[in-house]
């Protein structure tokens, strides 16, 4: 699956023609002049195209028009160099549907004091025009990142960066499709939810399919395609027979390498990019799809397990604000399963029955094949490593009823104190932040859910990001994080988000 797309981001500036052909001769050469050198920077993910300086309302709507039907445009950076009339981008603004950075910049560093007189004060007037700008965004209730300082910074340069990969996630939203293989667990209500409401809220698309007819797709996959992808598990990942037959093992394995084939040319059909499964509901399936779907994560597909399609689709978002990151350590579907209360070693055990990612894995991955109490199926193959240490986000995006709500907590992932030889899955452990007690508290009165969108790479800001251009509630629960002020924030959510 191709996760990267060749998009770009187009950069305009602002002003107007009171001070002659000069200035604007300047303000283009300046324009062209930072835009050459953030591309040249290497922080960047994404190309910056620089487009011609805005002065007029005709260019101004004509311009932000052509960004929303160019699909390789996934955002706009404006600057208005000097002072631009912001009355001139209403029309724009107004008609204007991607994301959207204000870059509060100059072009000069630092004020000229031998020489500076009015034709530079008249030229270099980011200090206002900006504030021109901004004022009509804000009185319009645009969403926009603001970045703020020099264009040679390399914090800025970082923040930008930041936000493209947060442009790519709103971009792509109504570009996910989640395919449901069969329901969601009976009674269940944090995999529940409004589709409809999902799909004018984010652009995803829900829908269901009888798993006997994806059953019929993986029956397809021939024998021969079986064999060479079951060669390359044997090839990259160690093998643990733990007494089992070697041929039997193979076979248990062989069913998952034919349902990975299966599903992922039915995914690939029908243009679905997330997938949810249910134990409950396996049809004609010889196993719970395990080893099989932690290689379609892998690939870059979203994953929730028991029908629970917000997570699948946010597991894809996340992969997708993610693609291509250097040295990025994973993203993954998990679940709260049990606690470490030992004083001073509090912690949550992050796991599934096999659906985890393989790419937060540190250290070798394996293949088991073990027993399982659910599904009412052959002993299903799966990968089995222990995930990797660092800061990371879990995100649980929840239906309210009136409104969703996305509830992102920062973690510390850490080694668990001792290996546990019986458990058969995949594993991660984490501390929620500020602590323990806080952080699992103020989950649970936020209403956060068991299965977690979680990511190494993805910041809170990036995903607060993108719940503000979404339109919907976002709560932090970081180290800053007290209980009496989390329930104000709460109280007010409810005032500013609720119907």
């Amino acid at each position: 699956m191709n996760l990267s797309k060749n998009y770009k981001f187009w950069f305009c500036t602002g002003s107007q023609d009171l001070y002659g052909d000069e200035c604007l001769r300047n303000v283009a050469e300046h324009s062209r002049i930072i835009v050459d050198e953030l591309n040249k920077s290497g922080v960047l993910p994404f190309e910056v195209v620089l487009k011609p300086t805005l002065i007029t309302n005709e260019l101004i709507r004509k311009t932000f028009n052509e960004a929303n039907i160019d699909e390789d445009c996934a955002g706009v950076i404006v600057w208005c160099h000097t002072f631009s009339p912001a009355k001139s981008w209403i029309l724009g603004l107004q008609e204007y549907r991607k994301p959207l950075l204000h870059l509060h910049t100059q072009f000069n560093e630092e004020i000229p004091y031998d020489s500076i007189d009015m034709d530079f004060m008249n030229e270099n007037q980011s200090a206002h025009g900006d504030r021109e700008w901004g004022h009509m965004v804000t009185r319009m209730g645009i969403e926009r990142k603001v970045v703020v300082g020099h264009w040679t910074s390399q914090a800025v340069r970082e923040k930008i960066a930041s936000w493209m990969r947060t442009a790519i996630g709103i971009v792509e939203s109504s570009h996910v499709r989640v395919m449901r293989v069969a329901d969601n667990m009976r009674n269940v209500a944090v995999t529940e939810g409004d589709k409809v409401e999902a799909q004018l809220k984010f652009g995803w698309e829900v829908d269901a399919y009888p798993v006997n007819e994806i059953a019929e797709a993986v029956g397809a996959v021939s024998e021969s395609d079986t064999n060479a992808l079951v060669d390359e598990y044997y090839d990259k990942y160690e093998i643990l027979l733990e007494g089992r037959d070697a041929d039997e093992f193979k076979r248990h394995v062989a069913v998952q390498a034919q349902i990975e084939i299966g599903f992922e040319r039915f995914l690939e059909e029908k243009n679905y990019q997330a997938i949810v499964t249910h134990f409950g509901d396996l049809g004609a399936l010889k196993q719970l799809p395990g080893l099989a779907i932690q290689r379609l994560m892998e690939k870059g597909y979203g994953f929730g397990a028991e029908g629970d399609w917000k997570v699948a689709a946010m597991v894809r978002i996340m992969k997708l604000m993610s693609a291509g990151m250097k040295d990025a350590k994973g993203t993954s579907m998990l679940e709260d399963y049990t606690y470490n209360l030992v004083p001073g070693k509090e912690g949550i055990l992050q796991a599934h029955m096999l659906e985890i990612c393989p790419t937060i894995a540190e250290g070798p991955i394996s293949i088991k094949c073990q027993p399982l109490s659910m599904g009412d199926r052959e002993d299903p193959a799966r990968l089995v490593f222990t995930s990797k240490e660092g800061p990371g986000i879990a995100t649980s995006l929840i239906d309210l009823g009136d409104r969703f709500r996305l509830i992102i907590n920062s973690v510390d992932c850490k080694k668990v104190e001792k290996p546990m030889p019986k458990l058969p899955v995949a594993t991660a452990f984490w501390t929620p932040q500020p602590d323990f007690a806080t952080g699992c508290e103020a989950w649970i009165l936020a209403g956060g859910a068991h299965h977690t969108a979680f990511s190494y790479d993805v910041t809170a800001e990036q995903m607060g990001d993108w719940a503000a251009a979404m339109g919907i509630e976002a709560v932090y629960i970081d180290n800053n994080t007290n209980i009496r002020d989390f329930k104000k924030d709460l109280m007010l959510g409810n005032v500013v988000f609720g119907k």
